[in-house]
């Protein structure tokens, strides 16, 4: 069993940056894909980016350029999400996810390639 949990959500004015983090309890995330996907109300949970054992990195396109995905590799159990230049659109509960197995550009992306989830952090914009 592996617990997830996501912290670091709150208000942020459109434009501004806040850092989602996402922390394993009692297993290094180091050798797994770690996800983070968002869902807003009344919308499906939607991919946001990934990051594999081997540093490699996936975004949704919609984020690509304003979020960074990382992990650290010295803790080892810490995945981050850096929100940056925050829109309207990107309201919403984001959650961590550990995947089945390693994982390509394409199969990071399904809800359904993901085991374990965190319980979700809010975020919302607002000026």
């Amino acid at each position: 069993q592996v617990h997830l949990v996501e912290s670091g959500g709150g208000l942020v004015q459109p434009g501004g940056s806040l850092r989602l983090s996402c922390t394993a309890s009692g297993r290094a995330l180091s050798t797994w894909t770690v996800g983070w996907f968002r869902q807003a109300p009344g919308k499906e949970r939607e991919f946001v980016a990934a990051i594999i054992s081997s540093g490699t990195t996936y975004y949704t396109d919609s984020v690509k350029g304003r979020f960074i995905i990382s992990m650290d590799f010295n803790a080892k159990n810490t995945v981050y999400l850096q929100v940056n230049t925050v829109e309207p659109e990107d309201a919403a509960v984001y959650y961590c996810a550990k995947a089945i197995g390693q994982t390509t550009a394409v199969t990071a992306r399904p809800v359904s390639r993901y085991e374990y989830w965190g319980q979700g952090t809010q975020v919302t914009v607002s000026s």
